[in-house]
């Protein structure tokens, strides 16, 4: 089928009759939307991604969205793509500000059409022989694109087409009369401008700035979290600690915990002096009641008799003031910034008063001091607000991250051991203003915070851009408080642009005005990177988003970027991959990265193990300061934190009792629970079927399970069941699937050799070996149990209802147990299998140059409908395997149902990506040759495998993407 021919069938599939002509999905007339699949932008960047030419015509425009706009303007620019936007200047809904914005995108040619009443929203784009056109509701701002209700249709066309053409002779119409934006024009409109009234101005660009004294009430985060706080009393808890951003309305909760717990009296207890009145402000607002109620102590105000005491902790903890209270002075002690309780000072005052509760606040309870926080608030975490959620919840300001290469010299990269000289070269300033410049806001002067990577880069960074008009100031640790302080005061009143620093605002420092952080330095871990682009997300009047510019050298720990960015703590690979593949949105922030950029932090990843024993054993310690206790497979998935699959596809372990065995955590196990252990880890906890899981699980609780209750649990669940799946389980818990070559022994002796559950034709029960296994055997139990839960809540993200799960991953051997076959055939099996009635194909998409010796023969993947697939050589049409492949029932349909598994590169490991069933095109099947270093040539089949279910775009994309 050619290009003409696959239009034509897309546009049948989506104007005529969906069922009887097939539909490339990209090329299919399509509604677009902003809901939970995507948003209207994400399906624009996938068009200027291929485009060669693009033209957009809109009548409004935002710069909230123009910092992604030129993010993606700089990648077209380097492909030398450019094109067209027409605008206007209708109801004077486009600011000055923005066409000055405009102006700095060298791709972009710019016209204003004098058309009254111009309300276009439409955006085309040239592909060489095919355009597409996206025409409907969205204007060219933030909330057209990510979040409202838009209404777009995208169409397809040949150049040919009447309405390709009636659409691009609109287009020249008007840019032929429109007029050019110019300086010129840009300092008249500026002059005579009046901005309307029914445009006000809004904060972090969704709600308006609220009217003075509004009523406070708590917002969702804060319900759940008074609630949580609540339930923890009732069980006579007397500490807890809460986890949330700065920014997030943290002392606000705790104003709304103090209303709900009416204390008789209350102390908060800052490390700074400054919080001290907006605190009790805070407070003030919520309780109500006289000022006399709100004390100040500290080194100036000595109110010590107040209700309400906001007190410093210099203060407070000096033992001549503690001595002033009683210990049962305060029923509630509310810490800020909680994660300093291990100095002196703190551990002073909490071993001193003897409140009735107490609450920590912090961002971040992790420590490198080794001080166990969570220890301290007796594990009880009362809620934990993630960088996602707080976007969400529209609580911080949302930002628009893009990461770009950094300076680059003679063909060498910023990296760790890059000399000072290098860092603030002349040509590395130059290219770090060209960068600020094009992605900043022209329309006021930036409040920037630029962390680098030295003191000594900071000092000198501060300097050259002083004298370039960018009055910065340095500050590192050789600064006092206060003149950090001045320092703060003097950015907050614009006398400078940049606080240049290294790592001292990493915490402890709230600047609600600053609307750029520009990262200059290596991402040594998530959590500092979380707390540097924390510094900008407050929200702020007048601020309405935050540019974080990353400038990303050749840094071998980048991997990190994305693992923050999506606050990924999974140790999974391939999430991290699938997370930079695309230019994902957070709510209403954006995440760009340049091509070259991302290259390199695809080659971080690729170098780096994350699921390494040292990685492991930090996930592991870190899991254990919270809960008090060893973490087992399930907790890592009650926190949201290390994906448990790492645990159990390890090289280094077979199952989490070894594991812990290397953090020297006590586990006694004989020879055969180990084998046990090893056995439900290795080939079930992974959850890809749950049946044997929950067969194994009702026999833990009872002696003896009937068959008949066993397909009511399945009918129940509405998982999927028949008498082959019945036999495979009785293979698989009876370990003769796994009776094959492994070593100079059987696979299944790995397992113990003997079979978990007997099963009798009517009833199951657990084997004499196994039962015997889980007398007086405490560890065992605990961890058995543990890893079958975990594999049932790993189940739950795949549709039991059938054999595979479309778009989830399955290695080789967990296909040939899932098509319930009699032993495990995946060492012979290779790229495919042809079985009686069903034929799995592994597809590695892009080839090792050593496998396959010419392009002309890698498989082909020109759209989502089907897929361009060779036989193994030597093979003819006359094959018996090929016949029984091309075999068909009486009925016409396939002897044999092929299901198609398919992965980018071995770079991505055992795992293949199930694209669903597909049949053969028997007009595509042919001999073909494939060249070798041989004299003669090999003889193949080659044939397009059609999907019965047409690929998404993203799993395309993915699949043919050029990053690995």
């Amino acid at each position: 089928m050619n290009e003409n021919q696959e239009l034509q069938q897309a546009v049948l599939h989506g104007l005529l009759n969906q069922q009887q002509y097939a539909g490339n999905e990209m090329l299919a007339p399509k509604l677009l939307v902003n809901d939970e699949h995507g948003t209207i932008w994400e399906h624009l960047l996938d068009e200027f991604e291929k485009c060669q030419s693009f033209s957009i015509a809109v009548a409004f425009i935002t710069q909230d969205m123009l910092t992604p706009f030129k993010a993606v303007m700089s990648e077209l620019a380097a492909r030398n793509v450019s094109g067209n936007l027409l605008t206007s200047d209708y109801l004077g809904f486009n600011a000055p500000e923005m066409f000055a914005e405009l102006l700095k995108i060298p791709n972009l040619s710019v016209k204003i059409t004098e058309v009254s009443g111009f309300h276009t929203k439409g955006y085309m784009f040239d592909n060489g022989d095919q355009q597409t056109m996206i025409v409907g509701s969205a204007n060219l701002t933030r909330s057209a694109m990510l979040s409202n209700y838009e209404w777009n249709l995208r169409l397809t066309s040949t150049s040919d087409g009447a309405l390709f053409q009636q659409v691009s002779q609109q287009f020249k119409r008007q840019w032929q009369t429109a007029g050019e934006l110019t300086t010129d024009w840009l300092a008249d409109y500026a002059a005579n401008y009046v901005k309307p009234e029914w445009r006000p101005h809004q904060v972090s660009g969704t709600k308006k700035v609220p009217a003075a004294h509004p009523k406070i009430t708590p917002n969702h985060m804060q319900e759940q979290a008074l609630a949580n706080l609540a339930e923890l009393r009732q069980k006579e808890a007397r500490r807890a600690l809460l986890i949330s951003a700065t920014g997030t309305g943290k002392t606000y909760l705790g104003a709304f915990d103090v209303q709900a717990f009416a204390p008789r009296r209350f102390l908060f207890v800052v490390h700074r002096e400054q919080i001290l009145e907006a605190a009790r402000d805070s407070f003030r607002n919520v309780l109500g009641g006289p000022a006399t109620d709100f004390g100040l102590l500290s080194g100036n105000m000595h109110q010590k008799d107040a209700k309400y005491l906001f007190a410093t902790i210099q203060t407070i903890s000096k033992p001549e003031v503690l001595q002033q209270f009683d210990p049962q002075e305060f029923d509630y002690l509310m810490i800020d910034e909680a994660h300093r309780s291990g100095a002196a000072s703190y551990q002073r005052l909490l071993a001193y008063f003897e409140p009735q509760f107490t609450l920590g606040m912090t961002a971040t309870p992790e420590r490198t001091d080794e001080f166990d926080v969570f220890k301290l608030f007796d594990h009880n975490i009362a809620y934990e607000v993630r960088l996602q959620q707080a976007l969400a919840e529209d609580m911080l300001c949302p930002f628009h991250y893009i990461g770009v290469t950094d300076y680059e010299a003679d063909g060498e990269l910023i990296d760790e051991t890059s000399t000072l000289s290098r860092l603030v070269s002349p040509q590395r300033v130059q290219y770090i203003l060209q960068q600020l410049d094009y992605y900043g806001d022209s329309s006021h002067a930036p409040h920037g915070l630029i962390f680098c990577s030295r003191q000594d880069e900071a000092v000198e960074l501060a300097e050259l851009l002083t004298a370039r008009h960018h009055p910065s100031q340095a500050l590192t640790n050789q600064q006092t408080i206060s003149q950090r302080d001045q320092a703060v005061a003097r950015l907050e009143q614009g006398e400078l642009e940049y606080l240049v620093t290294v790592n001292i605002f990493n915490e402890g420092i709230d600047i609600p005005c600053v609307d750029q952080v520009i990262l200059l330095r290596n991402t040594q871990s998530s959590i500092v990177f979380i707390q540097q682009l924390g510094r900008g997300l407050r929200k702020y009047p007048g601020k309405d988003y935050v540019t974080v510019l990353d400038f990303i050298g050749n840094y071998k720990n980048n991997y990190l970027i994305p693992l923050a960015l999506h606050d990924d703590h999974s140790s999974s690979k391939d999430r991290a991959k699938r997370e930079l593949a695309f230019k994902p949105i957070l709510g209403l922030s954006t995440i760009s990265f340049s091509p070259i950029a991302k290259e390199r932090i695809f080659a971080a990843l690729d170098a780096v193990k994350l699921d390494s024993l040292r990685e492991l054993k930090a996930a592991f310690a870190a899991g254990k300061q919270r809960l008090g206790r060893a973490p087992l497979l399930c907790d890592y998935l009650a926190q949201d934190s290390l994906d448990p699959r790492v645990f159990l596809t390890n090289s280094r372990v077979e199952n989490y009792a070894q594991f812990l065995a290397k953090v020297r955590e006590p586990v006694e196990l004989t020879t055969y629970q180990d084998q046990l252990l090893t056995f439900v880890s290795q080939e079930l906890a992974l959850g890809k079927r749950p049946h044997e899981l929950i067969l194994l699980t009702m026999l833990l609780r009872q002696q003896t399970v009937s068959e008949e209750e066993l397909l009511g649990v399945f009918e129940e669940k509405g998982y999927y069941y028949n008498a082959q799946l019945l036999n495979s389980l009785d293979l698989i818990l009876g370990l003769d699937f796994f009776a094959i070559k492994s070593g100079k022994k059987l696979k299944a002796d790995d397992y113990g050799g003997q079979a978990l559950v007997d099963h009798d034709g009517f009833n199951y029960q657990l084997a004499p070996a196994f039962q015997a296994a889980l007398t007086d055997a405490p560890d065992f139990s605990r961890l058995l149990n543990d890893a079958l839960e975990c594999g049932l809540k790993l189940s739950e993200a795949y549709d039991n209802t059938q054999q595979f799960t479309l778009y989830r991953r399955y290695t080789r051997k967990d296909v040939c147990r899932l098509l319930n076959w009699d032993k495990d055939l995946s060492a012979p099996m290779y790229g495919y299998w042809v079985g009686e009635q069903e034929c799995p194909i592994f597809i590695t998409y892009r080839k090792d140059e050593k496998v396959m010796t010419s392009r002309n023969y890698q498989n082909s993947l020109a759209n989502n409908t089907a897929i361009r697939w060779y036989t193994r050589s030597p093979r003819s049409l006359e094959s018996a395997e090929v016949q029984r492949l091309l075999a068909v029932k009486a009925n016409g349909t396939p002897q044999v149902k092929l299901h198609i598994f398919a992965k980018r590169s071995d770079s991505e490991g055992k795992g293949y990506t199930y694209l669903g069933p597909a049949t053969i095109d028997r007009n595509t099947v042919a001999e073909e040759t494939m060249p070798t270093d041989r004299p003669k040539p090999k003889r193949v089949v080659g044939m397009n495998l059609k999907f019965t279910h047409p690929l998404p775009y993203h799993e395309l994309k993915y699949l043919t993407g050029n990053q690995d």
